[in-house]
């Protein structure tokens, strides 16, 4: 028999439409930003950005992690949208 895994809450992602459409220039020019869990309350953000793949040296917890992946998915759409 397998071990039942709890459930992981992660907080409610933010609804701005520019922060979405930030989300969605960067998936389509290959630079993808996700959470990765450390354990039930903390998340690394990893960016795969065009093959190469870095992760923060911090974690961050259900408050915080979706506001930390959208700032660096607006970081991403200004610096190369232009």
């Amino acid at each position: 028999m397998g071990v039942k895994k709890k459930p992981c809450d992660m907080g409610k992602s933010p609804f701005k439409e520019s922060l979405w459409e930030a989300q969605r220039w960067c998936i389509r020019e290959g630079i993808h930003i996700a959470p990765q869990a450390k354990n039930d309350t903390a998340w690394y953000v990893v960016i795969k950005n065009k093959g190469k793949v870095n992760a923060t040296p911090d974690t961050f917890g259900k408050t915080e992690i979706w506001l930390k992946i959208f700032e660096y998915y607006k970081y991403y759409y200004d610096k190369h949208r232009k």
